[in-house]
């Protein structure tokens, strides 16, 4: 044999392998730097219950466009305290709901790999994880107290989408994943990297979501890396329109509280509106959410002429981010 033969190595063969190494280092990281929520939330603690502290419900201004707002700013302290934990209470019940539907495709994913696919062992760690976060996402809302509905009763519908795209279009599948992961991140990190004094409720559950979730994130982003490349061109131009399409809808549905919310506290309909869609802020907090995604995009080369045209009549065009996770004063900077 040939010197040549014996070091050239197989492209496709090296990809595989390099992937399986970076699956197996997430898988470790799952079994080194683990949560239990009840555990290592001190739920028992008097300054953890909902009634203790009570201005530390009122909505941070860091993270939450409700907060800042002036309608918001002119309510007695007691109106803003209801509100804000009706509203964090409901975040936390549109998690556990995300979570469920996304617990629900990754089964169906897992279920059709093959015998020795990196993927399953990863697919199983966060599938555990995410079923801790449902549990404390759960128990926050317990906590509170408030009878909160979560999603939307049109947006509820998703769960039944899930396994199906996820067996039948996996790469849409986790497109979606990151959908609903982005936005929340990106707002609990912002809350997080403030030091907006917050409820240690939600300080704690914070906390724990961020760590975990930073893996769910990179596993999604590795997969798609891994997955889009193998596509034909005719479906990769078809990921490229359905990568903002998803962004948009997924987005709006995980970001914007239902409507019951607006009615139970007689949020007037212009103040929604500018909150959520018509101000030129809100759109750009909203666009803002997306700026890992459209590196990914760019990265998977997504991001075609026609393509950065949907992203921009969605309203979710901007910069990319150098890296995951960026602060996002530096990515604009750059």
């Amino acid at each position: 044999m040939s010197k040549a033969a014996t070091t050239d190595i197989d492209p496709d063969l090296a990809k595989a392998q390099e992937y399986a190494a970076k699956l197996l280092l997430l898988s470790e990281g799952s079994v080194n730097r683990h949560f239990d929520p009840f555990e290592d939330i001190d739920w028992d603690n008097p300054d953890f219950a909902a009634t203790a502290g009570e201005h530390r419900w009122v909505l941070p201004v860091s993270a939450d466009p409700l907060g800042r707002h002036p309608w918001y700013e002119a309510l007695p302290e007691a109106r803003k305290i209801e509100i804000g934990k009706y509203r964090q209470a409901n975040i936390a019940k549109v998690g556990l709901q995300f979570e469920s539907i996304l617990i629900s495709g990754m089964v169906t994913h897992n279920f059709g790999l093959p015998n020795g696919s990196p993927e399953f062992r990863y697919c199983s760690h966060e599938m555990i994880e995410e079923h801790n976060h449902t549990l404390m996402f759960q128990e926050m809302v317990n906590r509170i107290g408030i009878d909160v509905p979560g999603m939307g009763p049109l947006v509820g519908k998703f769960k039944y989408l899930a396994a199906p795209v996820a067996a039948l279009a996996p790469n849409l599948f986790f497109m979606a994943v990151l959908a609903g992961e982005e936005p929340i991140d990106h707002i609990q990190k912002q809350i997080l990297r403030s030091g907006d004094e917050v409820h240690p409720i939600m300080l704690g559950v914070m906390s724990i979501h961020v760590a975990e979730e930073a893996r769910h994130i990179s596993f999604a982003h590795e997969f798609l890396e891994n997955h889009v490349p193998e596509t034909g061109r005719v479906n990769k131009f078809v990921l490229s329109l359905a990568m903002p399409t998803i962004m948009f809808i997924l987005g709006r549905s995980i970001a914007t509280p239902p409507r019951s919310f607006f009615r139970e506290f007689d949020i007037p309909e212009n103040v929604r509106k500018e909150l959520f869609y018509g101000s030129k802020e809100a759109r750009q907090t909203f666009s803002d959410y997306f700026v890992d995604v459209r590196a990914l995009a760019e990265k998977l080369g997504l991001m075609n002429p026609i393509a950065k045209r949907v992203w921009k009549l969605l309203g979710i065009d901007g910069p990319a981010s150098r890296y995951r996770s960026e602060p996002l004063r530096l990515a604009k900077a750059g």
